[in-house]
């Protein structure tokens, strides 16, 4: 393994592991407001015993992100040194926002775990609500940075060195609102969907059980609308990309050739070599509409663009159609939810459907890491696209397949022992049965 690829496998699994527990700590606070509001309003136990068991799980989630966003502020330095030298003076201030979005992040979510009695009810709601918003501040300013690697602008060049940092454009560049509101949603989708699956889950083992019904409903209803809205945010992020980064889009779809009238590609996989897309099915001037709004617009193929600007085409394609692919699924199971729930008036917990939502549960966190797949992958080889190669930011320092297996062993065994703590703290022995099989959520 060369230096560059050891860099970059290691970036890449310790992006891969943080974003899980950055999403969470993104979205579990909403749902632990939600079941807390719910006790304020109706008082109902099972409520109050949820919200606790989520805050429990929310703080165990946080403690592990903020372990792992550590190490990721270390890497940046250490193994990107000549990125940090150049972008460090243009992207700060985003980076800075952040940590002070997530100190207070940190203080609303102590706040709310020792504030039980401490604090009157509805204080104590605020604080958990104040843990969601900051949760979803810094979350949205580290995407901030991250769009700015794919939009450089607020900065000039003056003999190879950046000068005349205009911060503000920076974070605020033509690729951030677009990359935040996909992110924001698919926390809410990838968080909600999960945490729907583990307590269908559950349900499945202890049909009576009001804290489990409560749980996939809150869970279903805030996962199951980001599903819904996502294809909306998805067109907005491929509409920016079209106008953008083109070569992204060509390597997304598979599309070599510049055609007016472009196809939508499903499936298939891009044969660089011939330069054609093998066993695919093809939908006539989709692509074209989807990207420019005109079914007859121009879409540029990759053969517009230098061989060596082109990112790994297979990866990014592959990654793409896993993202569309999930997230249509998604949309379709909560609309099914929704209708059946609509119908019946009451929350649809028939076993068939439980088991639905538990093969749906994982399938949100990987179209997440699919979707950074595409972001990351699909701006190679430019680690500030049109600016700064990825070969030329990273460390000289020879040996960095070691760190790279140590990082591994160190995101191995945080994982086990959170999956552990969290099946402790979800799966406690209180139920609260039903009385008559009432519905919880209706």
């Amino acid at each position: 393994m060369t230096d560059l690829l050891a860099a970059r496998a290691q970036m890449a699994m310790s992006l891969g592991f943080h974003i899980l527990f950055a999403v969470a700590g993104m979205a579990m606070p909403l749902l632990m407001v939600i079941a807390e509001w719910r006790w304020l309003r109706h008082g109902d136990k099972a409520a109050l015993e949820l919200a606790k068991r989520w805050s429990k799980g929310t703080a165990i989630l946080f403690a592990v992100g903020a372990v792992s966003g550590t190490a990721l502020s270390f890497e940046l330095g250490l193994l990107w040194p000549e990125f940090m030298r150049h972008a460090g003076p243009v992207i700060g201030m985003p980076f800075s926002l952040e940590g002070f979005a997530f100190f207070l992040e940190a203080i609303f979510l102590g706040l709310f775990l020792y504030g039980w009695k401490r604090l009157s009810p509805w204080i104590h709601w605020l604080s958990g609500l104040g843990v969601w918003i900051m949760g979803m501040t810094s979350g949205a300013f580290v995407v901030c940075a991250n769009a700015w690697m794919n939009t450089p602008v607020g900065f000039d060049l003056q003999g190879g060195e950046v000068i005349a940092v205009r911060p503000w454009e920076a974070m605020f560049n033509p690729a951030a609102f677009s990359e935040v509101l996909h992110m924001l949603i698919a926390a809410l989708e990838s968080v909600g969907i999960a945490v729907a699956g583990i307590h269908a889950w559950a349900l499945l083992r202890t049909p009576n059980s009001r804290l489990h019904r409560m749980a996939f409903g809150i869970a279903l209803l805030v996962g199951g609308t980001a599903a819904v809205a996502q294809p909306f945010s998805g067109h907005i992020s491929a509409d920016h990309v079209a106008h953008h980064q083109p070569v992204k889009l060509a390597a997304m779809e598979g599309h070599f050739h510049t055609a007016r009238g472009a196809n939508f590609h499903i499936g298939g996989w891009p044969d660089v070599a011939a330069r054609e897309m093998r066993g695919s099915i093809e939908i006539p001037y989709l692509l074209s509409l989807l990207a420019f709004s005109d079914p007859n617009a121009e879409v540029r193929g990759l053969e517009a663009f230098p061989r060596d600007t082109w990112p790994p085409v297979p990866v990014v394609h592959v990654a793409f159609q896993l993202m569309i692919g999930i997230g249509s699924l998604l949309a379709a199971v909560a609309l099914l939810f929704a209708l059946l729930a609509w119908r019946r008036r009451a929350l649809p917990t028939d076993p068939w459907l439980l088991r639905l939502a538990v093969v749906c549960g994982p399938l949100g966190l990987i179209a997440l890491e699919a979707g950074w797949t595409v972001t990351e992958v699909g701006r190679q080889p430019w680690i500030v696209r049109g600016f700064l190669r990825t070969a030329d930011a990273v460390t000289p320092m020879p040996g960095l397949i070691v760190p790279f297996l140590v990082f591994s062993g160190l995101y191995a065994v945080l994982g086990v022992v959170s999956l552990g703590l969290l099946r402790r703290h979800l799966f406690a022995s209180t139920t609260y049965e039903d009385e008559g099989g009432a519905d919880a959520v209706a």
